[in-house]
């Protein structure tokens, strides 16, 4: 019998044929607008902020019990401590979440737990993450904007298993790549403002359709001659080919559409989050309100640094406020002591996100106060080292999408995370029965005070 000569690639050629992240195929833009790019309703936007590490929880007796994440007492008389009371004057716009987590994740070992802050996915055994929220979310909206979503982070890029460098992952629970460059966020997103559109411009996009679609068949002959497992890592390139494509589709037909007219004079393009961390992040908020906006995304994620002190991040503390360790060094400290430190620098991170809040809510494009029309969550993956139960999660924004805000809600462990999630999407627009683990929403005895937030309970989608 003669022997099948297997079949074999030139390593050179699979990384001249292949891209990048993934997708859902092409839906029609400006399902939302009239054909000049107006919208004719209000945007309903969804931000994710995430903070690595969990946050400071000492003990309620302690000496350092002012430094502790949550606030004391319950419902609308709750107070803050030191760590959120930058928050104190938005009280009306935000609502303070204790108790949730994802049940899959709550026996995790280490940092891994980050990886699954926006997906609920199941990573005890092997690695296979699922869908984040936000991308979720994105391929319902995305038909309205220019954009599907915004994906940023501290360090760029997807990092690796379980120290992932993005929040986001799309439907085949791969990572997206985050981008960290304020430089380069601006000059790819903001400065194609479709006035005086050159025909240089349209044959440029015409050729990069032309690459893509090449590429896309070369890849569908090559995968009759792969093995099993070649074919499932061509299939994901595939993915990330059909995702150019689609981008390039959604270009095409935003070409002539001018973005909306703004000042980009406060952004300080050149800082560097290993300099001056204070100013990266603020900037990077600024970026977000600019985005929303301007119109580019209806959705956000922002990955304010990594999990387990690998990225810029943990050097934050030491160049803000002179703290001798990193996050991580800090979060895993046994002294009595480092309360004060973590509580510190847990204030120091709340600060950004008031300033965020603040520029949101003063921000105004047609239809009012740009926070009245997103609904932001802020949070972490873990309460505090290596705990991944309780997360510390604040709600904000969304009051022209009826969300109740002024309380301090502590829920149990009956209650995934992901119901939030499923709320926020209905909200949102997005409507969906489940996501990830979540349970019933038409149950009362799981909604408990979810429906005092929100108010509503819906459904048709689910995932």
């Amino acid at each position: 019998m003669k022997r099948v000569k297997p079949f074999r690639l030139n390593r050179r050629s699979f990384i001249k044929g292949l891209g990048v992240s993934a997708c859902l195929p092409y839906m029609e833009c400006m399902a939302d607008t009239n054909q000049t790019g107006i919208r004719t309703s209000p945007p309903k936007r969804m931000a994710y902020i995430y903070v690595p590490n969990g946050v400071g929880l000492p003990d309620e007796h302690s000496e350092y019990k002012d430094w502790h994440w949550f606030p004391t007492n319950e419902g609308n008389n709750y107070k803050f401590t030191k760590v959120l009371a930058s928050l104190e004057k938005h009280r009306s716009d935000i609502t303070i979440i204790g108790g949730l987590s994802h049940p899959k994740s709550r026996k995790l070992l280490g940092h891994i737990a980050g990886d699954t802050f926006l997906t609920g996915g199941d990573l005890r055994g092997e690695y296979k993450n699922s869908i984040s929220v936000d991308q979720f979310a994105a391929t319902v909206k995305k038909s309205a904007t220019r954009f599907p979503s915004l994906v940023l982070s501290a360090d760029g890029g997807v990092g690796f298993k379980s120290r992932a460098s993005t929040l986001s992952f799309d439907s085949r629970g791969s990572a997206i790549p985050s981008e960290h460059s304020h430089r380069k966020i601006f000059e790819r997103y903001f400065t194609q403002n479709g006035k005086g559109v050159s025909d240089e411009r349209r044959k440029s996009l015409e050729r990069r359709k032309k690459v893509v679609d090449l590429l896309l068949e070369d890849s569908k002959r090559l995968q009759i001659k792969l093995g099993q497992q070649d074919k499932y890592r061509l299939d994901e390139h595939m993915s990330a080919l059909n995702s150019i494509e689609e981008q390039i589709q959604r270009n095409e037909a935003w070409l002539d559409i001018p973005l909306k007219n703004f000042t980009a004079d406060h952004l300080d393009m050149a800082v560097d989050a290993k300099i001056d961390p204070q100013a990266y992040i603020r900037t990077m908020y600024d970026l977000i309100v600019l985005a929303f906006k301007v119109d580019l995304t209806e959705v956000v994620s922002y990955m304010i640094a990594r999990e387990d002190g690998m990225g810029f991040g943990d050097n934050y503390p030491r160049l803000a406020l002179g703290l001798k360790k990193g996050h991580h060094g800090i979060s895993h400290d046994k002294s009595t002591g480092h309360w004060l430190e973590w509580g510190q620098y847990d204030q120091w991170l709340a600060s950004h996100f008031s300033y965020f809040i603040s520029q949101m809510k003063n921000t105004t494009d047609e239809f009012g106060s740009l926070l009245d029309n997103t609904q932001i969550l802020y949070g972490s993956a873990c309460s505090t080292t290596h705990n991944a139960r309780n997360y510390p999660l604040i709600l904000a924004g969304g009051k022209n999408m009826a969300i109740q805000h002024g309380n301090y809600y502590r829920f149990t462990d009956e209650l995934p995370l992901a119901n939030l999630f499923v709320h926020m999407l209905n909200n949102a627009g997005v409507p969906a029965a489940h996501f990830a683990d979540s349970v019933d929403v038409n149950d009362n005895s799981y909604i408990g005070d979810l429906a005092n937030i929100f108010g509503h309970k819906s459904a048709t989608l689910s995932l």
